[in-house]
């Protein structure tokens, strides 16, 4: 019998973005950096980025493929209020289909022992589940944590959730193994002091155990795995009244005999404190414990919204303008668990710069994406304050924040193309010629690389392909003197307005070390132009924009450019 793979369905999925692979143009007004190093450790090629995150994360993708060890995002909940003009049905899929397309990309920029970590609330928390598992496979399911947001339950309604989901995934399975490599690279919780203070001195006939505090554990049980093993009841002698004790009827020991008589014989059992137990209770030593302890997935300890608003409040010194933000505790614990200092954490839903505020402050490096104008409001102040050391709130007295550190900021570049009055495709007049070659290097899978020496070299994909971007036509004379330059141990893709003198055929039998290409025809089919803005909010998405066929008369014209006839760079370029 074979077992069908099961996939969440819904309207539209088989819907696609063609993405367009953005340049980031860096803005050094609002870039900020400490003014002197505060430790040997400060960070500052963090990257704040302003625009559409589905369009960042697709910016991000050639450059971070691999390299980022944990992504955390607080996606909007889908709770109706952002979907007006939708019926439930079709806002749901719209939902699914936009988280669908970010997970995608979030995988990919994972590294191999990288995770995920989702806020989400009940009205998705399973489909997105579900969803996740198809995205990541289900095998690299780790957790859903609940995490406690609030104290009491809202009044509205007769059961009112007072906890969030959060889901947690690894990038990689290890083999046929159950657990995953992030799991492996997981880092142990921080102790708490609930846990802690399960250790205690006790008195013993002898008066107190050298070794410290400890916490008792029963000595006896169905054995491991839940069934009872004859062979585990044993007589064990009290070294304090010589009696030999059994386990209570029903029950067996837990330990091999002669393992049990060693730790006897190291006093690792409690026997009360006039020694005349007849249960022994096994001791766990603080001293011998982990740094350490695992993850429940219960979280009642790391902050609430309240929490968060008031840490906003006290930055701001005004009421949060954020509904639910995250509280500094939270993101504490789940990039102590995931990542270690130096480690690269993405944040894409960036709301109020919690992740990026927290990692900073906890020596990882960072790159958040945010759209909403808060990002200038907000996020910016908020994070020149942790880098001035002003902010005394949050975690900043737990990991003794002093401040230092910095980031970059970046903005999304318009897009690449665009229509002339005429709605004949153009290249896009902001681009200066830097731009261009940089976003051309990004379509065609180039790292952009301009040479000091070799005026043909903008990029490269190996030590020996190259690819240089030019909005002349070339002639034959030309073709022939870059061919000589680059020379038979390497080859040049040449991006060029047009050339001229010789057809395509005839340049790649009398030049085989150069590919030529013309702009914009290379690039025409690859994305949706012009297409700013694919966010949650989705106010300004779907139904309008369902596919409808192209006027007759813009058709034409697109063909025409396709071809050849087309103006390139503007509507006078004939």
């Amino acid at each position: 019998m074979t077992r069908q793979k099961l996939e969440l369905t819904w309207v539209g999925k088989e819907k696609r973005p063609k993405l367009e692979p953005r340049i980031l143009l860096e803005g050094p007004k609002k870039s900020y950096h400490a003014k002197s190093r505060v430790t040997e450790n400060d960070i500052f090629d963090n990257r704040l980025i302003f625009g559409d995150n589905l369009l960042a994360l697709k910016a991000l993708e050639q450059e971070f493929t691999g390299k980022v060890k944990c992504v955390f995002i607080d996606p909007p909940y889908n709770t109706g209020s952002a979907f007006t003009h939708y019926d439930d049905g079709l806002e749901h899929s719209i939902w699914l289909r936009l988280m669908r397309d970010r997970l995608e990309i979030i995988r990919r920029l994972l590294s191999e022992d990288g995770s995920l970590w989702i806020t989400i609330d009940d009205n998705e928390a399973h489909y997105l589940k579900v969803l996740c598992d198809e995205v990541f496979g289900r095998a690299c399911f780790i957790a859903d944590i609940a995490w406690k947001r609030r104290d009491g339950a809202p009044n509205d309604r007769k059961i009112g959730s007072t906890y969030d989901h959060v889901l947690v995934y690894a990038k990689t399975r290890i083999g046929s193994a159950k657990k995953t490599l992030a799991e492996e690279a997981f880092n142990l919780m921080e102790r708490t002091e609930k846990a802690d203070s399960q250790y205690q001195l006790y008195q013993e006939p002898f008066g107190y155990d050298e070794r410290g505090p400890f916490r008792k554990v029963d000595s006896t049980g169905n054995a491991k795995g839940g069934r009872f093993v004859e062979s585990l009841i044993y007589p064990v002698t009290n070294p304090f009244t010589g009696k030999d004790v059994y386990p209570r009827k029903g029950r067996c020991w837990v330990y091999r005999k002669e393992e049990m008589l060693a730790m006897v014989a190291d006093r690792r059992f409690f026997w009360g404190k006039d020694g005349k137990a007849t249960t022994p209770m096994r001791k766990l030593f603080k001293s011998e414990a982990k740094p350490g302890m695992s993850a429940p997935t219960i979280w009642d300890d790391v902050g609430l919204n309240q929490h968060a608003a008031r840490e906003i409040e006290l930055l701001f010194g005004e009421k949060a303008s954020f509904e639910t933000p995250k509280p500094e505790g939270l993101m504490k614990r789940i990039i102590q668990i995931a990542t270690n200092p130096g480690d690269l954490v993405l944040d894409s839903f960036a709301g109020s710069g919690t992740t990026g505020a927290v990692a900073h402050k906890m020596g990882r490096r960072w790159i958040m994406v945010e759209l909403g104008e808060h990002c200038h409001t907000h996020i910016i102040p908020r994070l020149k304050k942790v880098i001035d050391g002003e902010d005394k709130g949050g975690i900043s007295e737990a990991v003794n924040w002093r401040g230092g550190g910095g980031f970059r900021y970046f903005k999304l570049a318009p897009s690449l193309i665009i229509n002339d009055r005429w709605g004949n495709p153009v290249i896009n007049p902001e681009y200066n010629p830097a731009q261009l070659a940089e976003a051309l290097c990004k379509l065609e899978g180039f790292s952009y690389a301009p040479s000091e020496t070799r005026w043909w070299q903008h990029g490269h994909s190996s030590e020996r392909d190259f690819l240089f971007v030019t909005t002349q036509n070339l002639s034959a004379e030309a073709l022939q003197a870059l061919s000589d330059e680059v020379g038979s141990e390497q080859s040049l893709l040449v991006c060029c307005a047009a050339f001229h003198g010789v057809s395509a055929a005839q340049a790649s039998e009398r030049w085989p070390n150069l590919t030529l290409k013309k702009i914009p025809k290379m690039v025409l089919a690859r994305c949706e132009w012009g297409h700013d803005d694919y966010s949650l909010n989705v106010a300004n998405l779907p139904m309008a924009q369902l596919e409808e066929p192209e006027p007759a008369a813009r058709t034409s014209k697109v063909r025409k450019v396709i071809s050849g006839q087309g103006g390139l760079f503007g509507e006078d370029d004939t």
